[in-house]
């Protein structure tokens, strides 16, 4: 049956009505909302570990305490982390591994998420260290270059390069302050925009740059002369020097900081001697007498600083004093200095610490004279570990 002439105006007054309606915007999404990604109240920390011998790679999850194997890496022969991905260096360039584990910081609070561990595809150069924040992750790499990744694309699992930038040897560029600071050769801090291109130069000078850290306070650099601590204030940024209390040969320099994620104070071999604490907040040095540490590490705000030792005995020193505070054993077997050296890794309330022989990884409470918390025997070696989720 036809419909009739009432029918088709009713009808079509129902669609023009219904077409000519404004459309119920979507509701907002929730503050911190990650597509595909659960949002927790707490760290969701977990560890990536890489076996150079076999190459095998796990993630272990530091809450579940579960393991999820990934495609092996050939020639493993470093491992770096910007908090959430780890970039493994390996015989045919970097590869990178998407953890699934990350924080935000906003400054006044922090939203800490959890997904699906991935491959996230592979970079040109061997990676030697990552920083990165929302918009770019920078990717330093042994030949003295830093690999800028777009953010947003690495975040849904693919590594493309947008940049490159100039860094010196044994140093990396840091995103800081919607920019990336950069340390050149020749001493030069550079300021450069996320693309790389430069936009200001930092006073004074970094004589022969080697080790960099991102703190609350800033950038920081390791000088011939002591510390550059580069940081912003009114859209300006500034450096100030940090000296050494003392006359330190090059042997006895800071080269390789270590810290707490985000924390102000920093740890780096002394040579064969001891160790420095840096109190970036207090722009003070503290030099302890650990003897030759194979790995150290900074709990930083009053807490110890750790050092382990080639007999396998991992030491709590004040970071005030240098006194030693406590001490315990962590590896099976000494520590061979020419081997693949274990390391120290920091976070709110616990060190973990890997004995690369056996494949074991260490769970250590450094507020309560170093008890050992967990053990994580996870077969094979453990010969490069990293800490994601902080």
């Amino acid at each position: 049956m036809k419909p009739t002439p009432t029918v088709l105006v009713a009808a079509l007054a129902l669609a023009t009505t219904a077409c000519g309606a404004p459309a119920e915007p979507p509701p907002p999404a929730p503050h911190g909302y990650v597509a595909g990604a659960e949002e927790s109240a707490e760290a969701q920390s977990r560890l990536v570990v890489a076996d150079a011998t076999t190459g095998g790679v796990r993630v272990l999850d530091l809450l579940t305490e579960e393991v999820v194997e990934l495609a092996p890496v050939p020639g493993i022969r470093a491992i770096s982390t910007d908090g959430r991905h780890a970039y493994l260096s390996g015989d045919r360039g970097t590869h990178v591994v998407d953890s699934g584990s990350w924080m935000v910081d906003h400054g006044d609070h922090v939203h800490y998420y959890r997904a699906e561990i991935r491959d996230a595809g592979d970079l040109a150069g061997a990676a030697v260290a990552a920083h990165g924040d929302p918009k770019v992750s920078a990717v330093s790499t042994r030949d003295g270059a830093a690999v800028l990744l777009d953010r947003t694309a690495l975040d849904a699992g693919t590594a493309r390069p947008t940049g490159e930038v100039p860094v010196a040897p044994g140093t990396a560029a840091v995103p800081y302050e919607a920019h990336l600071i950069a340390a050149g050769a020749d001493g030069t801090v550079r300021v450069l925009d996320r693309s790389g291109k430069p936009t200001a130069t930092v006073e004074p000078p970094c004589p022969e740059p080697e080790g960099t850290a991102l703190t609350r306070r800033g950038v920081v650099f390791g000088c011939a002369d002591g510390a550059l601590l580069v940081a912003e204030d009114d859209d300006a940024f500034h450096g100030e020097k940090i000296p050494y209390p003392r006359a330190v040969g090059a042997g006895e320099r800071a080269r390789d900081f270590q810290q707490r994620p985000g924390s102000s104070t920093l740890a780096a071999r002394a040579g064969d001697r001891g160790t420095w604490s840096l109190d970036v907040g207090d722009r003070a040095w503290t030099y302890a007498e650990t003897g030759p540490a194979v790995a150290v590490n900074a709990v930083g705000e009053g807490g110890p600083l750790l050092a382990l030792t080639a007999d396998g005995v991992l030491h709590a020193h004040d970071p005030e004093t240098g006194e030693q505070t406590a001490e315990t054993r962590v590896t099976a077997r000494p520590v061979d200095p020419a081997g693949p050296l274990p390391v120290i890794l920091v976070d709110t309330s616990r060190a973990y610490v890997n004995d690369v022989a056996t494949g074991t990884v260490h769970e250590i409470d450094y507020n309560d004279s170093l008890r050992q918390a967990r053990r994580f025997e996870l077969g094979g070696q453990a010969t490069h570990v990293v800490e994601t989720g902080r």
